[in-house]
């Protein structure tokens, strides 16, 4: 079972804050930063442009992939870039196909073409194995790309992942629901999160999702693995992350729960959390190294 810890991490952290590295820890959004990252568009054959920011530097690097309906401009990843270039380690956040600056429409998605997505950019778009950080969705696209992709897999780090949740969720519904929504062709969630209130899947998104299910037996992942949820998460429950931590077959899988955290994680200490996290995976990957 992995371990429930809380840690204090070290490398001079607080150096960094104290020179203006992570200024966005305050409560302003970042609007303001230095030296931020231009958008970039990538092409492939046949499918959408993905937009994304890219900044160059040393291994391991990091890949940020954000929730469902989210985008690449949240607190968390523009945290996390001032962070590594901090560092002077690489650094890519992107959209995926429907989001943000990336072309596509939100409802023709799937996890399938996030999964794809996410696939580009180890492949195309980054050099060596990376730290994956995967908020909500991206908490469980992290999980379905180290899987796909072990040698581009150095770490990952689910920030309240939602492993399988969407699909659970509705089939934890009764029957009888479950049949209305069937009949109706679409299944609505609230959301306080969202612009109208809801979250909108379409049946033929929930099937498709049931084929990138994790839960059902052990996960083949053996790099490192860091799983942050917030004990009052009201969207995705932290047992989720236990879940995860439990059938993953690594021996090194840390779970650490914030007791008042929420789901978005984006309050100043769950972002420092997060950071020292990070840093302590690429201090233990370069030490190993």
């Amino acid at each position: 079972m992995a371990a429930v810890a809380l840690r204090c991490w070290r490398r001079g952290l607080s150096q960094i804050w104290s020179n203006g590295g992570l200024a966005a820890l305050s409560s302003k959004r970042p609007q303001d930063r230095r030296h931020k990252s231009t958008v970039q568009f990538a092409s492939r054959p046949d499918l959408p442009k993905l937009a994304y920011r890219r900044v160059k530097g040393k291994s391991p690097g990091v890949v940020f992939l954000p929730g469902y309906g989210s985008n690449m401009n949240g607190q968390k990843a523009e945290s996390l870039e001032e962070f590594c270039r901090s560092l002077g380690h690489s650094y890519l956040r992107f959209d995926y196909t429907g989001h943000g600056a990336s072309e596509g429409v939100l409802a023709e998605g799937s996890i399938g073409t996030w999964k794809k997505d996410v696939l580009f950019v180890l492949d195309e778009l980054v050099e060596g194995p990376q730290i994956m950080v995967g908020s909500s969705v991206g908490g469980w696209l992290m999980l379905l790309a180290a899987i796909a992709r072990p040698e581009k897999t150095a770490a990952l780090v689910g920030i309240s992942t939602a492993a399988d949740h969407i699909v659970m969720s509705f089939n934890s519904l009764s029957l009888e629901v479950r049949k209305e929504f069937e009949e109706k062709g679409e299944w609505t969630v609230p959301n306080k999160h969202s612009e109208d209130g809801v979250l909108k899947f379409s049946m033929n998104f929930l099937r498709e999702a049931e084929n990138h299910c994790v839960l059902q037996s052990p996960i083949p992942i053996t790099c490192p693995v860091r799983l942050i949820h917030g004990l009052k998460d009201e969207d995705v429950p932290w047992h989720i992350s236990m879940q995860v931590a439990e059938r993953v077959l690594s021996p090194d899988v840390d779970v650490i729960l914030r007791r008042h955290g929420q789901h978005r994680m984006s309050e100043k200490d769950d972002i420092k959390l997060m950071v020292y996290t990070i840093d302590d995976l690429i201090d233990k990957l370069t030490t190993l190294v």
